[in-house]
């Protein structure tokens, strides 16, 4: 393959077709996101490596059957989601440890690392941190995927595995919290919305 950037679908249409070299392109485009996204719900960093790996060497297995039409960011982090329940699910048979959905999202908002040199905006975050993480792990969740990963309510909710509605209104209820708790200080949610994408 050239040096040419070869968007997401492209990649994923020629995985799909059995090129290897768009196979890794996609593993290497996505895996820091998915360890990210891995790490708000794992501390054990080998563990996140090993579901990521995972997920990739099913889709490489069960390529011909996947579909050719998603969104391949929502779908890689879906799969990487119900991997780590997976792993979650033995670990409670072999060592009664808590199910996915009873393990806290933690993850802290940032906004670019040039702006928080600013020692005000440093603050501002720290507060908009303290903020976020009163919210539930569902909402916090919600909001990562949002503005962090930049993925639409449709996608939230496949990955969240709820539906459409309740995607929707748990971004709504958290966009209100935050409003609520921030009234004084509208900067900080604007830190929020702007300072994340």
């Amino acid at each position: 393959m050239n040096n040419f950037i070869f968007s997401d679908e492209v990649l994923w249409c020629r995985l799909i077709e059995g090129e290897e070299a768009s196979f890794t392109k996609l593993f290497e485009r996505f895996y820091p996101n998915l360890l990210r996204y891995g790490k708000s719900f794992l501390s054990d960093t080998d563990k996140i490596h090993d579901c990521i790996q995972d997920v990739f060497v099913d889709i490489w297995y069960y390529r011909a059957s996947l579909c050719r039409t998603v969104s391949v960011k929502a779908y890689l982090l879906s799969c990487l989601r119900k991997r780590i329940g997976r792993s979650k699910k033995v670990d409670l048979f072999f060592r009664q440890t808590t199910s996915l959905e009873e393990v806290t999202f933690s993850i802290d908002f940032t906004v670019e690392d040039h702006l928080i040199a600013n020692e005000e905006v440093a603050y501002k975050v720290n507060c908009l941190n303290k903020h976020i993480n009163a919210l539930s792990p569902r909402q916090k969740e919600a909001l990562y995927l949002r503005y962090h990963q930049e993925l639409k309510t449709e996608q939230i909710a496949e990955i969240l595995n709820i539906n459409y509605q309740s995607a929707n209104n748990l971004l709504h209820r958290a966009l209100i919290q935050l409003r609520r708790d921030l009234k004084d200080n509208p900067s900080l949610f604007m830190l929020l919305v702007v300072g994340c994408n």
